[in-house]
């Protein structure tokens, strides 16, 4: 607190009323504030100006306060830098000083802010300022660099490189551990982050790039993420990268960012190849056993959310012992890796070509359309493998015996397939070998079986055994809930509930689902109009439409459109599911049929997304108002995991297209949690409730209201 040197133009009184306005503003100030002489003396101080001085009146203060300047800074050059700047400007702002309280001799840190009073002929009547104690901060900050050096000096000494990031000057170091790892010196890189993500593989940087926006964004507690990092001679080092945002502005935009690389080379290189030795065969490089369950349940789940059909081929070499007797194991083994790219000729790039031990082989073909391909390709085997195999001085010649089995067809899970593909192999084999043969018991009874249930389905909807149950979808951030599934259910007379999943498809193929489908539109859009006025006004039920219907005449869907508009439902009360299978069909009608879908007000949701192809040119192409991520993801969401980023992806491009995302199989808090953190919109699952009848469904939602 200072002030330059007196004028020689006498002090011009203040006013009454001007002492009035200033005792108002300045005795409510929070900071310090005073007023003095052109000769040093206090005139003023406020309240909060004499407890910084350590006095509890301003009159002490007045009284003993003569030039302060000489007795207040701990620096004494500091009073000199005031007096200059405020003589030069005429004001001084956010001056930082180390100073004394006057009456304790405590030493504190302030802010002063100061200005000249001038009249109008420029003489100076008083001075005017504000002093701000920021001891606390100062030496908040002070310790923060302290523990600041702590931390880094800690982590370089585990090895660990350590990075600063100061986002607002975008400015980026590297510690010089951090440099070493690479094989680089610091006038190899720019100090900015761009020059490490420029060595980035290419593969792992877009990855990259997304887990530390997402933390920049507030959308995950840390960044954490694995890549590769061209080192100064041209190899790639893996490396462990963490960072925190340590520094935020009031509106919560970045300001620094720190971290660390560890070399996690060897580690990756160890896990590549115990994976590699666990999944596949040491001798023939094809999946093993273990791979083949997995990669066969995979598709398995596929088949269910596509509705669609896999084969599965397990083959045995005829007389294989024969050449293994004759040129020993050495020729057998080679015969083996042979007989390995022979049937990997033979198949599809998206089939799975295994070796079970021995001389079996198993292949999968996955997405079936048709049953005359998996007889192609079988005959296709057959001739290979019967072809003469150049081992030595004279041709050794086998020949193959397969026995096929069909999912969903013929059994329910991966053990049920092997055995049964195992029983057809036998079969063959008992046959003559260097032939196939089906599971045929299986077949037929799955024939009789589906034949029974499509007879049924004739009886059911005039019969009343069909109904809907409804699965509420919540909205994450507020828990509101206006919106639910439509479900359809069939409790038959003798087998009991059944799942759509049994019958459906069965529905499907005979053309019931059009009248079930119109049948299950009627209801949910009478029970959308009940819940309107009895639940929430802006309630909205969704349907799922089956790839079939869409192949309808403009007379059929322009029945859907009339029957909303008798029920004087307005846009948006209807939502249709659709599968991204039927957004790949070619066909104009499809394509009209979504365009007066939208164009009526219905809205179109993409169900099961991310299993299918997952494409922005057709999320693009038609105007889509909801995906649904398919519960296969959300069943794995843990922090940091695969299925987590895959999650954020899809909502992050969702929302870029104007499309809200629904999560589908929500059953615990912690991926409620997980999807909240995310920004997903909506979700329905367990957690919440499961799928219930209407009435069932009221109540329900009447208790969580209340």
């Amino acid at each position: 607190m200072e002030t330059a040197d007196p004028s020689s133009h006498p002090v011009r009184a203040v006013s009454a009323a001007q002492a009035a306005d200033f005792s108002t503003l300045f005795d409510f100030l929070p900071i310090g504030a005073y007023r003095s002489s052109p000769d040093g003396r206090q005139i003023r101080a406020n309240p909060a100006q004499v407890r910084l001085n350590g006095y509890a009146h301003e009159a002490e203060l007045i009284a003993v306060m003569q030039d302060i300047g000489r007795q207040w800074y701990v620096d004494p050059s500091r009073r000199t830098a005031f007096r200059e700047q405020l003589e030069r400007q005429g004001y001084v702002r956010g001056f930082v000083s180390e100073v004394y309280r006057h009456k304790t001799g405590e030493r504190i840190w302030v802010s002063e802010n100061a200005h000249v009073v001038r009249d109008a002929a420029g003489r100076v009547l008083f001075y005017e300022g504000t002093v701000e104690d920021i001891t606390e901060r100062v030496r908040a900050e002070a310790e923060l660099r302290r523990r600041d050096e702590i931390w880094k000096l800690a982590l370089e000494s585990t090895g660990d490189g350590v990075w600063d990031w100061n986002l607002a000057e975008g400015v980026a170091r590297m510690s010089r551990r951090c440099l070493e790892m690479y094989g680089l010196s610091k006038h190899d890189l720019r100090p900015s982050p761009h020059s490490m993500d420029e060595r980035t593989h290419p593969d792992d940087k877009a990855r990259m790039l997304r887990d530390r926006q997402a933390h920049l964004d507030g959308d995950a507690p840390s960044y954490v993420n694995e890549h590769r990092v061209l080192c100064a001679d041209g190899s790639w080092k893996w490396v462990l990268a963490r960072g925190m945002v340590i520094s935020r502005d009031a509106q919560g935009k970045p300001l620094r960012m720190v971290g660390t690389h560890t070399d996690i080379t060897q580690r990756k290189e160890a896990e590549a190849l115990i994976w590699h030795q666990a999944n596949f065969d040491a001798l023939t490089g094809l999946p093993n056993r273990r791979m083949l369950r997995d990669r066969l349940g995979q598709h398995m789940l596929r088949c269910d959310r596509e509705r669609l059909q896999l084969a599965l081929l397990f083959i045995d070499l005829d007389h294989f012992k024969t050449v293994n007797d004759t040129l020993g194991h050495e020729g057998g083994d080679r015969l083996l890796v042979e007989a390995a790219h022979r049937l990997s000729r033979c198949v599809r790039a998206s089939d799975t070509v295994a070796r079970m031990g021995g001389d079996e082989f198993t292949v999968v073909l996955p997405e079936l359309h048709d049953a005359r391909e998996v007889e192609r390709i079988v005959q296709a085997i057959l001739r290979e493998l019967a072809r003469a195999f150049h081992l030595g001085d004279e041709p050794a010649f086998v020949s193959a015996s397969i026995g096929i089995t069909f999912y969903p067809g013929d059994g329910q899970s991966v053990d049920d397939l092997l055995r049964q593909a195992d029983q057809a192999l036998y079969v063959a084999k008992g046959a003559g070998r260097n032939r196939f043969a089906y599971f045929t018991p299986a077949l037929q009874e799955g024939a009789q079986r589906r034949a029974r249930v499509a007879n049924d389905l004739h009886a059911a909807l005039p019969a009343g055994q069909l109904s809907l149950e409804y699965q509420p979808i919540v909205a994450l951030a507020s828990g509101a809930v206006h919106m639910a599934e439509a479900l359809l259910r069939w409790r038959h007379p003798r087998r009991g509930r059944m799942a759509p999943m049994d019958f459906v498809p069965i529905a499907e193929a005979n053309g019931m689902i059009v009248e079930i489908g119109e049948w299950v539109f009627h209801e949910a859009a009478r029970q959308t109009q009940l819940w309107r006025s009895r639940l929430d006004p802006r309630f909205q039920i969704s349907v799922n439409k089956s790839p079939v219907q869409f192949h309808r005449t403009d007379a059929d869907r322009a029945h859907w459109l009339r029957e909303l508009a008798a029920l004087g439902l307005p846009r948006h009360a209807m939502t249709v599911e659709i599968t991204e299978s039927l957004l790949l069909d070619p066909s104009t009608n499809v394509a009209e049929h979504l365009l007066a879908l939208r164009a009526a007000g219905i809205g179109v949701s993409l169900d099961d997304f991310g299993t299918g192809y997952s494409s922005l040119a057709y999320l693009q192409r038609y105007d889509i108002d909801f995906i649904k991520i398919d519960k296969s993801f959300v069943a794995g969401l843990a922090p940091q995991s695969n299925d987590l980023a895959l999650c954020k992806a899809m909502i992050v491009m969702a929302h870029q297209l104007g499309i809200a995302v629904i999560a589908e199989g929500v059953e615990t808090p912690a991926q409620r949690d997980l999807l909240l953190e995310a920004g997903c919109d909506f979700a329905q699952g367990f957690l919440f409730a499961h799928a219930m009848p209407a009435e069932a469904f009221e109540t329900w939602f009447n208790q969580r209201r209340a």
